[in-house]
Parts: C-alpha cells; sequence; structure tokens
C-alpha cells in the first residue's frame, strides 16, 4: 500500500470571520471523517495560521536567511493535512473527497518511498 499526503488549502480570512457555530461544525465534519476513514489514517494536524511561520531560504553567497511569513503569499494558505494510506490513487482521491475543506480544497500527493 502506498501513503499519501492530503493537504488542506483553505482562505485563512474565512476561518476567521468564521462564527463559533461553523468552527464546530467543521471540527465535527473532521471528527467524522477520521471516524469514518481511521483504517486509512497515518497521521494529520490542523495548523497555525501561515502568519506564524518562518521561512529559510538561501541568499545569493548561499547563506540560510530567516523571514518571517509563509514560503509563498496566497488567497488559500496550508491549514492542515492527513497521511492516509490507500491502494493506488483512485482510492487516495476517494478518501481526499470527503475530507472537510469548506473554504478551500486538498490537494493529494504521493509520499516518495525513500527506503
Amino acid at each position: 500500500m502506498a501513503q499519501y499526503l492530503v493537504l488542506i488549502y483553505e482562505n485563512e480570512q474565512s476561518w476567521a470571520d468564521a462564527d463559533e457555530s461553523m468552527v464546530g461544525r467543521i471540527h465535527g465534519e473532521h471528527d467524522a471523517f477520521g471516524a469514518k476513514n481511521g483504517a486509512s489514517l497515518r497521521g494529520g494536524n490542523a495548523l497555525e495560521a501561515s502568519s506564524t511561520a518562518t521561512s529559510l531560504r538561501r541568499n545569493a553567497t548561499g547563506e540560510i536567511v530567516a523571514t518571517d511569513g509563509p514560503f509563498a503569499e496566497t488567497k488559500e494558505a496550508l491549514g492542515g493535512y492527513y497521511v492516509i494510506e490507500a491502494d493506488d490513487l483512485d482510492a487516495a482521491l476517494a478518501i481526499a473527497k470527503q475530507v472537510p475543506a469548506n473554504f478551500g480544497g486538498v490537494e493529494v500527493r504521493p509520499i516518495r518511498d525513500m527506503s
């Protein structure tokens, strides 16, 4: 079986504007997703806002420079992820279609086996 990373990209402003009822409903949807797909889940977490990110890059001289903020500034930011195990990409996509992403969407990428 292969492993896949399901990246959840959503509009952070929509999260900031959501009331407690909406946030509670979405958290409940993630709980239900976990209960339904627990046999395939290998991990996952929500991430803090992209404003808390620190990006590391090499400058022209090869020195590593730290800057505040995400690697790329976009309307939708990486807000969380799941690591799933599935027989193939089609099976992974079937699981990923169930991930609650009320303010955006998800990206599915195979995890490279480095062994």
